[in-house]
């Protein structure tokens, strides 16, 4: 699971992938329709999981849940605002 900051609007977009290189390059390439106009996108976070049902979940509560997303950005605002200066949205 990872969290992408957009450097033209500083919102962010989280995804998962088993390949968290390849799939960057792919956003920043444009290659993904949902990040494809707010490039250029900087990692702003991530965790891994052993098992893909456990990463799965874990992103769903994070898009579907808005209380586990603002609990996280806390956690994280710091990172958050390193990337791409201050402030951040949702995507």
């Amino acid at each position: 699971m990872y969290i992408l900051k957009s450097g033209k609007n500083g919102k962010c977009y989280i995804g998962s992938t088993n390949d968290l290189r390849k799939r960057l390059k792919l956003h920043n390439d444009g290659k993904v329709p949902s990040t494809k106009v707010r490039r250029s996108l900087a990692l702003a976070y991530h965790e891994a999981f052993y098992l893909e049902v456990d990463v799965r979940q874990r992103e769903q509560k994070l898009k579907n849940y808005g209380k586990a997303t603002s609990e996280l950005y806390k956690k994280i605002s710091n990172s958050l605002n390193v990337v791409y200066g201050a402030g951040y949205r949702k995507i």
